[in-house]
């Protein structure tokens, strides 16, 4: 098992090293940013796919809808700049709203982010897999398991550390980046030539009418709010700007600056060209797979461009990979995880973090057999309610520093705090009935987890805390009485004996036989021994040794009156494994049912066998 570890992970990495495994500004935008760039892919479609309820006609809204986005873009990349500058250890809004709000809604953020983090996994994955079998359907039946293999092979990967990782999944990143740049260049030089001969504006008859209806507006929203899944995973960098080479603040600002620039572009880009080519949203075709046959035809390049896209949109699930674990370990510092998610492993990443994130997002993968449409609308609630929570935080900060106060980024934060906000509740109530009533539900269950952990913690610690007192008192204990369970006289019992004389006066063997025959042969060799040690001898007509030996222990127990008892089990040691399995396990059985009791120190005493 170790050398299969090393094999996939690699040799273990010294401490010191940590500060060499920092990410220069064009690795950290691969790692981060690959979820917010990747979901170009599929975020006009959400759009199209909800505006198909009010019919092809109405199309064209797509794209004032893709311009309202980029506004919205715009106003959370301003206000995670300035929770980049004022939070450098990380953590995003759960941070923000630790330090500048209460505990509840810091974990009500950290929630959110966590099952974002998953989300982004399985949707990444599930979404690499659609634009995979767009190209190739003969591998549609296998798309579950193709999905969960690419999810492990991600695992493998990030374990491996964080450089090494980045160095990986930057060229796709860019190789996306430039396809998309290419494919939009090319596309718009089509439309040039070619004329606008997708849908148009004037198709639909009456604007007036159609924005007097509820339900068309409640349409226009809801599409609104699909296709604000485009920002999922700008938040990834002010989680992560520890990861970041120094001047950390700074190159995470500048990263986060390209990132927004290159999202907006490409998602406009595609929208416009789907609207230009009159894409509509077909089963088992995405529409980026539509406008990228439209412009590459059905030449290599369209077939690469699939590959890529397929690659990024993979890839993208390593935002997740880089920020979930970053995010567990300081929510763990908090004591409200696990203090095993805080520990770095053998490659100096958070290990826990990275197969805790992968084994839930397998089972949500099986569990919506890989559908993106399916896992898209319980997406967008998590991603922004920890906006609006994070600026929330951000404008209380900014609230209290008169001196530094500025008007500009204060009105800037409000707004985007408020159309964040808003888009939350209309993600809630559009797509309540489509499964967006689970993370309702997980986002309050995993605060209560949280509080759980956190109370087991505080609990421990007081039962652990040891004052000057206690400890005098626990000096003056008198020595324990030791019972040595025994099937014969043998070296293995010889050498518990031995040990248990340089402990206590008060030693007790006791042994359990089967035969009442057997007791006499028994007595005779052991007071030839050991004469001064008391052997108690009991019968078991049902061939149990357990039940006999626990009965005796807990009678012990209630006349010692909470005096100290050690059960010292001799046991010997094999050399090979496979003798093991020659020789029953009744010590280690015994010792798992005495664990649990107050005041008996269980102790196994081992004696090394020769080959």
């Amino acid at each position: 098992m170790a050398s299969l570890k090393r094999l996939l992970i690699g040799s273990p990495m010294e401490t010191k090293r940590l500060q060499h495994e920092k990410l220069p500004k064009w690795k950290a935008l691969a790692v981060f940013s690959s979820d917010a760039l990747s979901s170009v892919a599929y975020a006009t479609e959400e759009i199209l796919l909800v505006l198909m309820l009010l019919g092809t006609s109405v199309f064209f809204y797509s794209l004032p809808i893709a311009v309202a986005i980029l506004v919205l873009l715009l106003l959370v990349t301003l206000s995670y700049r300035q929770i980049i500058y004022a939070f450098p250890s990380g953590g995003g809004a759960y941070v923000v709203a630790r330090d500048h709000l209460n505990t509840t809604t810091s974990l009500v953020a950290g929630a959110a982010l966590m099952i974002d983090y998953v989300l982004t996994v399985a949707v990444s994955i599930s979404s690499g897999v659609a634009a995979l079998t767009s190209a190739f359907p003969g591998l549609l039946p296998w798309k579950v398991e193709i999905a969960v293999a690419l999810v492990l092979l991600l695992m493998i990967l990030n374990l491996r550390g964080i450089t090494e990782s980045a160095t990986v999944f930057a060229y796709p990143t860019y190789l996306f980046i430039i396809s998309v740049l290419v494919l939009i260049v090319a596309g718009g030089w089509q439309l040039w030539h070619e004329g606008w001969h997708g849908f148009n504006y004037k198709e639909h008859a009456s604007a007036a009418h159609f924005f007097a209806s509820g339900y068309s507006m409640f349409i226009l929203l809801r599409a609104f709010a699909s296709g604000c899944s485009a920002m999922t995973g700008i938040e990834a960098i002010s989680n992560g700007v520890p990861a970041f080479k120094p001047d950390s603040s700074k190159n995470a600002a500048i990263t986060m600056g390209w990132m927004s620039l290159l999202l907006g572009t490409m998602f406009l880009g595609i929208t416009v060209l789907a609207a230009g080519f009159g894409v509509t949203p077909v089963e088992h075709k995405t529409v980026i797979s539509q406008i990228g046959h439209h412009v590459f035809g059905n030449s290599i390049f369209f077939y690469l461009f699939q590959m890529i896209t397929m690659f990024i949109l993979v890839l993208a699930a390593n935002t997740s990979f880089a920020g979930f674990p970053q995010l567990a370990s300081i929510i763990a510092n908090d004591r409200f995880l696990p203090r095993s998610l805080s520990a770095r492993g053998d490659r100096l990443v958070f290990s826990n973090g990275i197969i805790l994130l992968s084994i839930l997002a397998i089972v949500l993968i099986v569990a919506f057999h890989g559908e993106t449409h399916s896992l898209i609308p319980l997406y967008a609630v998590g991603v922004f309610l920890s906006f609006t929570i994070g600026q929330s935080g951000l404008l209380k900060k900014i609230w209290k520093e008169k001196e530094k106060r500025n008007i500009t980024t204060l009105v800037i934060v409000m707004t985007g705090m408020t159309v964040t906000g808003l888009v939350t509740v209309i993600t809630v109530v559009a797509k309540f009935t489509q499964g967006a009533w689970l993370v309702i539900v997980a986002i309050p269950s995993l605060v209560w987890l949280f509080y759980r952990i956190h109370d087991h913690y505080v609990k421990l610690g007081e039962q652990l805390k040891l004052d000057e007192q206690e400890w005098t008192r626990r000096e003056k204990m008198l020595k324990p009485k030791v019972i040595i369970p025994i099937s014969g006289v043998s070296k293995v019992v010889a050498q518990s004996v031995q040990y248990a004389r340089s402990i206590s006066n008060d030693i007790t063997a006791v042994s359990v036989i089967f035969y009442e025959e057997e007791e006499q042969k028994l007595r005779a060799k052991w007071e030839k021994f050991y004469p001064d040690i008391p052997l108690r001898v009991i019968y078991s007509p049902y061939r149990t040794i357990l039940s006999p030996i626990l009965d005796y222990i807990n009678e012990v127990e209630k006349q010692a009156n909470s005096s100290p008892i050690t059960i010292l089990m001799p046991q010997f040691v094999v050399k090979k494994w496979w003798h093991a399995l020659l020789h029953n396990q009744t010590a280690v059985v015994l010792r798992f049912f005495l664990i649990m009791k107050k005041d008996i120190v269980i102790a196994t005493l081992p004696y090394h066998l020769k080959e």
